[in-house]
């Protein structure tokens, strides 16, 4: 079977968990308590708020002109990705139309505790977006005018789509309360953080750069007693152009006191810069 072939039937399972998620969020906290959402979705809720027209039908037409824009310019594989990722949310928000129409799903529905709703919704929409983005999906939108204004015009597109979000979620104030607008923007906060966090790998690490005049001494030791990978990087100082090699290894989080021991026995002035790293692949972390 071709690689490509393989890469599809591993990703486009996961880009549709991703929608279902991103769809249930919209359905069960989202509507039910009058909050929003920014891009192409906000603009879709906000047709359902002021005309009652169904979410999984104004999601797909809004799409459909950004589709023919976008496909002799993002390309073939890019916009497939993005039909592919919209068409599924369309499903998936259809399917739970029905569903709560025939009283088999009950959405979350709160007169007070508004907070709580706004941080599952974050959750939720967060968990379903991170999954379509970390697999190479998108659900249309916003996404695909910001990278068309970005290949076109040079603009940031991060940028772009805060300055939509922000225009959208501001009209929603038409529609519904002050106070479920401000309850929105903590969702959409939320949903961030959850979305660079499952992009980024909810495995992370830390990398150590370590600068002493034993530089070999420490990276046997760390590889005999730790058994961890170390490189050697040639290095010069700047102000006394003294010539060195720094020790650069990357340890899990458990192992972070016993590798700041081994370099204190070995030198206990070493100056050492630890960072974070996310989605660490290969020997002694995780395979892909």
């Amino acid at each position: 079977m071709k690689p490509s072939v393989v890469r599809l039937l591993r990703t486009l399972p996961l880009i549709m968990l991703g929608t279902a998620v991103y769809a249930f969020g919209l359905h069960y906290f989202i509507l039910p308590n009058k909050l929003t959402e920014g891009g192409v979705t906000g603009i879709a809720i906000l047709l359902n708020y002021a005309l009652g027209w169904p979410l999984s039908v104004s999601t797909l037409a809004l799409n459909i002109p950004l589709f023919i824009l976008g496909w002799k310019i993002l390309g073939r594989e890019q916009i497939g990705y993005t039909i592919f990722g919209t068409v599924s949310l369309s499903l998936f928000l259809a399917l739970l139309e029905r569903m709560i129409e025939a009283g088999w799903l009950v959405p979350f529905r709160t007169h007070s505790d508004f907070i709580l709703a706004a941080l599952y919704a974050g959750v939720t929409i967060g968990a379903g977006l991170g999954l379509v983005f970390r697999y190479g999906g998108t659900t249309g939108g916003a996404d695909i005018i910001a990278r068309i204004a970005s290949k076109k015009k040079g603009w940031s597109m991060g940028q772009i789509i805060l300055t939509m979000d922000a225009v959208i979620i501001g009209s929603a104030l038409l529609y519904i309360p002050k106070e479920q607008v401000l309850y929105t923007l903590v969702a959409v906060f939320i949903a961030s953080r959850v979305i660079d966090f499952i992009q980024e790998g909810a495995y992370a690490a830390k990398a150590f750069s370590i600068f002493t005049p034993y530089p070999e001494r420490l990276a046997a030791l760390v590889t005999k007693e730790m058994d961890r990978g170390v490189t050697l990087f040639s290095a010069k100082g700047a102000f006394s152009g003294k010539k060195m090699q720094v020790v650069y290894c990357v340890v899990a989080r458990h192992e972070i006191r016993r590798l700041k021991t081994i370099v204190r026995s070995i030198d206990p002035h070493a100056f050492i810069v630890i960072s974070d790293v996310h989605d660490v692949l290969g020997e002694g972390f995780k395979e892909e």
